[in-house]
């Protein structure tokens, strides 16, 4: 992969891996990345690339996690399991996030007592947990934990150890995926603020090469991260972008936006003909069957297969993954043959 841009100020918006992807695009044309005895990554420009600086940014700039060895299959959950979780939802929507997250809590502790005692998980809420889930890397130099966290996770490959919480948190993300069309607005506002942040950031660890890669080009003195905070403007202009934060300006010759996806409405489609088909019926999110396919407008239905992301993140907020968009394949392949027997869930769309 590489992005033939010359050696300059570049900006990424962005400290997951889809930014630090971008980075080693930019970099691709402007040096070499190399191992030495000690398996140690190292960056070595080209002659001529010294004026090359780029700067990850994110408002709370912390990076991701080094991938993280748990066996697979997945275990099945011991407390959170379908009928726990059905029987949840059988309460009714109102404080269904609440009992949601004391099942989580007791999975937690089962699985991994100590650090459920030393997180003081029985002392958070689902608007809580996040914070108490960053916290330790909001407190370090984020390239000191990131070296830190690949050596923790290259010691647990080596030695086949699975870290008790990380695996629970994972397995739970799916299992709980299920009940999210059933919270009300209230609950899906925190849900994406809280304990969603804390699925997303386990299951979206990320290769432990590309922490290498990344460590390598901080020592080389060309990559570094901008903490932005939640008030920052961004300007664009003819030739720079400009970055403001804590009265503090930056300057970008180049800017790229490497955020994740996000979820998008029937208004946000490329398509004018097909948006003002399914506008016209009154749906502002895509109604699309368990195959994937477009159930209205009449004329359309069973024949237009409707698989993108954005469009389907409303009720699935953890599609993104790759077992997921297998599913998805799978079920549009199927609809080839045979019509949709339901429609799926959706969650209503909060802005």
């Amino acid at each position: 992969m590489e992005a033939r841009i010359a050696p300059c100020r570049v900006g990424i918006l962005g400290t997951s891996l889809s930014a630090i992807d971008a980075a080693v695009a930019v970099v691709a044309r402007h040096g070499v990345f190399h191992t030495e005895d000690d398996k140690t990554t190292h960056f070595s420009l080209h002659p001529g690339s010294e004026a090359l600086e780029i700067t990850l940014m994110s408002r709370h700039g912390v990076l991701p996690e080094a991938d993280f060895y748990c066996p697979i299959p997945w275990e099945p959950l011991e407390i959170a399991t379908p009928a726990a979780l059905e029987a949840a939802i059988a309460e009714g929507s109102d404080a269904l996030l609440n009992r949601i997250f004391e099942l989580i809590v007791k999975e937690l502790e089962y699985a991994a007592p100590d650090w459920s005692e030393a997180i003081g998980l029985r002392q958070l809420t689902p608007d809580s947990i996040a914070d108490a889930w960053f916290a330790d890397r909001l407190t370090h130099d984020p390239f000191q934990w990131a070296q830190r966290n690949l050596q923790e996770v290259e010691r647990n490959k080596r030695e086949h150890h699975t870290v008790p919480w990380r695996y629970a948190i994972l397995r739970l993300h799916e299992a709980i995926e299920t009940v999210v069309p059933q919270f009300n607005d209230a609950d899906s506002r925190r849900f994406r603020q809280g304990l969603a942040r804390v699925f997303i950031d386990n299951y979206a660890a990320i290769p432990p090469e590309s922490i290498r890669r990344l460590l390598a080009l901080h020592r080389a003195g060309i990559l570094r991260i901008l903490t932005l905070g939640e008030d920052y403007e961004l300007q664009r202009e003819p030739d720079r972008t400009l970055i403001v934060h804590h009265r503090q300006r930056c300057e970008f010759d180049v800017f790229i936006d490497a955020r994740g996806q996000k979820a998008l409405k029937t208004r946000d489609l490329p398509f004018p003909s097909l948006r003002q088909q399914l506008l016209a019926c009154g749906d502002d999110i895509p109604d699309v069957g368990d195959d994937y396919t477009l159930q209205a407008p009449e004329t359309v239905r069973g024949r237009v297969a409707f698989g993108a992301l954005p469009w389907l993140m409303h009720d699935r907020p953890f599609v993104q993954g790759l077992t997921a968009s297998a599913e998805i394949g799978s079920a549009m392949a199927r609809a080839v043959s045979q019509q949709a027997a339901g429609r799926r869930r959706r969650l209503w769309y909060i802005e």
